[in-house]
């Protein structure tokens, strides 16, 4: 769709993680320069700035982990960790020159569009309300840690914290450590702590499937290839993405090559832990792809040394001295760590929104978070989401998905230039055909097979997209106009 700008809107962008960064760059690219991107924190990076656990890293290759605009030539590894990836985006958001658009330490309590004026009043946590054409959130699904509410936490008598706010001022040599959950924190930190801590306790409800990690250190003449011939990196990321695609292919809908998969795993756990009554409780009880594959080289090893205990019984109390399982026991710990993951369903929780008429979002996602595309909600005009509901994935980048939706919200953008105070609201007959859409084929999805972050209670799967990146490329390529109705000051007014 071909838009000219006649004006510049005014652009509030909420997180300033891969998503609000990435779409300020865009944004930039095309002329749209008044932007603001607020940020609670003090720093930008988001899930790369909050996650400083030992050993946090990107189960996702360097090279398609980063923005197609803004290659890296100098990762130091095919699978970066955290301090890499942050210092990127950093690097990133200077040369493009949105870093200085970045309000730090600037929380968001709600929003409320204003159908007489066209724009969105922001309020923030000191009381200070700012005004902008567009509204962009872009915080993310996994940005706001679980900790379980567990009869008596309150009482432990040590240090407890969150994998993602890890208490580096906690030294755990020589220390007990309770690590509740398995997921794809657990399994990073635990292999790095190990080795110095008096005891490891790792409490698991489900098992998780873990396959082998292709990591290695690049050299200097890796980086040499990469500045001087760019092709070679970029073959690295179009391989990397079509392994992609493959490995979505066979968790959502290929079987035999799912089954693949599986084998791939079986063989990772009978080389990697050779004790068969360990290899039965790390065995899933669920269909693999049903909840996150994990990536790791190093965790089945860990679990297999002698100061490491894997618990399978359920957790009934946190006690001061530790955790009390269901057959009565308490395993003692000096530190708890909790290794539960994020609120992934609650959608911009716990931010109030209200659109056209003072709706409450919070009702429109009563059953769960909706949007057309993931992007856009009938009835909030002007808000356009980064990583919205039904965009994650299962088996390649989210940097690739995003960037579709940035393409997308700045055509959008578009829209609203070319009509000076008009509004861009997606039709409900576009979204509720999109919405039917996806509930149809993630029915069908290996997804409602357990239970995961992926699903609200009710069954239903917010999260995830159930095809391929590149039908969603595809399907973000252009706005189709006729999907969205474009409402201008004199038709507002009744005229």
């Amino acid at each position: 769709m071909e838009v000219s700008s006649t004006t510049t809107p005014s652009v509030v962008v909420i997180g300033a993680g891969f998503g609000g960064i990435g779409v300020a760059c865009v944004l930039r690219r095309a002329g749209f320069t008044d932007i603001t991107i607020l940020e609670k924190a003090d720093g930008i990076g988001g899930v790369w700035r909050d996650n400083t656990y030992p050993g946090a890293a990107c189960d996702v290759p360097s090279s398609l982990y980063s923005y197609s605009f803004a290659p890296n030539r100098t990762w130091p590894r095919r699978y970066s960790e955290q301090p890499d990836i942050l210092a990127y985006l950093r690097r990133t958001a200077e040369a493009e020159g949105v870093l200085h658009q970045v309000r730090f330490g600037t929380e968001v309590t709600g929003a409320w569009f204003d159908e007489g004026d066209g724009v969105w009043h922001v309020d923030l946590a000191g009381g200070e309300t700012v005004t902008a054409d567009v509204l962009i959130p872009a915080v993310g699904q996994l940005s706001r840690p679980i900790v379980p509410d567990l009869p008596g936490a309150a009482t432990f008598a040590g240090p407890a914290f969150h994998s993602a706010r890890w208490d580096h001022d906690v030294d755990l040599t020589g220390k007990r450590i309770a690590v509740v959950g398995t997921g794809a924190s657990a399994i990073q930190f635990v292999p790095r702590i190990q080795p110095s801590a008096a005891q490891v306790t790792v409490f698991q409800r489900s098992a998780p499937y873990v396959i082998p990690k292709p990591d290695r250190a690049y050299r200097p003449w890796h980086h040499r290839m990469f500045t001087a011939v760019p092709a070679s990196q970029q073959l690295g990321r179009g391989a990397t993405f079509g392994i992609g695609e493959l490995l979505t292919t066979a968790l959502t809908a290929w079987l035999p090559l799912g089954r693949l998969a599986d084998l791939i795993f079986r063989l990772h756990l009978r080389v990697q832990v050779p004790d068969a009554e360990l290899r039965a409780r790390l065995m899933p009880g669920y269909r693999i792809g049903c909840k996150r594959l994990l990536f790791s080289n190093d965790w089945y090893p860990a679990l297999t040394q002698p100061n490491v205990d894997v618990v399978t019984g359920r957790i009934t109390e946190i006690t001061p001295a530790g955790v009390r399982t269901e057959d009565g026991r308490v395993h003692e710990a000096d530190v708890l760590v909790y290794g539960t993951g994020f609120t992934a369903t609650d959608f911009l929780a716990p931010m109030a929104i209200r659109g056209l008429g003072g709706r409450d979002l919070n009702d429109e996602w009563a059953d769960g978070a909706r949007a057309h595309l993931g992007i856009a909600v009938p009835g909030f005009p002007n808000m356009f989401l980064v990583y919205g509901p039904n965009t994650n994935l299962g088996g390649n980048s989210i940097i690739a998905m995003m960037e579709g939706q940035f393409g997308y919200i700045r055509d959008l953008v578009r829209l609203v230039a070319a009509r000076p105070r008009s509004y861009v609201d997606v039709k409900r007959t576009a979204a509720d055909r999109f919405d039917t859409e996806m509930r149809d084929r993630l029915g069908r999805s290996v997804w409602v097979g357990c239970e995961s972050w992926y699903r609200e209670e009710n069954g239903r799967v917010t999260t995830n997209w159930p095809g391929l990146v590149r039908e969603y490329r595809r399907r973000t390529a252009r706005v189709d106009a006729a999907e969205y109705a474009v409402v201008g000051p004199r038709l507002r007014q009744g005229a």
